[in-house]
């Protein structure tokens, strides 16, 4: 039995899910859950997990996962995208963690609620605050190596780039963070996406 995905690829915890996937060569199945029209509310999908969230995978042996960083932690164990030395591997858990508790609360949740058509003045201004600081600290890191840890693409990368290239849809202006942009672009060739803000190459997302 393949690893089977359920996710919905307007998320991006969704996506680092596919993508890991996609780098390992790892074969798999993707199983469409429309989490905007509740299709991680129905019964079926609890029983898969209980709290009733994307992405989660049904491993090789039946056995049941969820929680994006846990997920993908889990799929590149013994991998290259998995530092072997101890420090550069703790780094890479450090921006993981970060990720999750500092970026993809602020950069995500405004991106979300402006899909949903919320005019920016129904917003709370302080998503916008917060999710410039965490660009900004990303800035300062990227304006001094090509990558988030160890100069070349771990696992980190591939979670913190998810929703730092779908910023510009929460409002998030990116033209302020060139590094970034740089380091989006350097990390969409590496996983062979097409670009996806058009600053960043010079032309129209796709």
């Amino acid at each position: 039995m393949a690893l089977t995905i359920y996710g919905d690829l307007i998320s991006g915890n969704c996506l680092k899910v596919k993508w890991t996937a996609d780098r390992l060569g790892i074969a798999y199945e993707w199983i469409p859950v429309d989490v905007g029209a509740g299709g991680a509310q129905t019964a079926e999908f609890r029983r898969l997990n209980s709290a009733a969230q994307v992405p989660t995978v049904v491993l090789e042996d039946g056995r049941s996962l969820a929680q994006s960083a846990a997920i993908i932690i889990h799929l590149a164990e013994g991998s290259e995208l998995i530092p072997a030395d101890p420090y550069p591997r703790a780094k890479m858990f450090e921006w993981l963690f970060w990720e999750q508790y500092s970026h993809e609360p602020y950069i995500a949740v405004r991106r979300w609620q402006k899909l949903q058509g919320k005019a920016d003045e129904a917003l709370d201004p302080n998503l916008l605050v917060r999710g410039n600081a965490a660009l900004a600290r990303m800035e300062s890191w990227l304006a001094g190596s090509p990558y988030l840890v160890d100069g070349k693409l771990p696992l980190a990368d591939i979670a913190l780039v998810a929703y730092t290239r779908m910023a510009h849809q929460g409002g998030f202006d990116l033209s302020q963070f060139p590094a970034t942009k740089a380091w989006i672009a350097r990390v969409e060739s590496e996983l062979g996406l097409a670009p996806l803000y058009p600053c960043c190459h010079g032309r129209a997302p796709v």
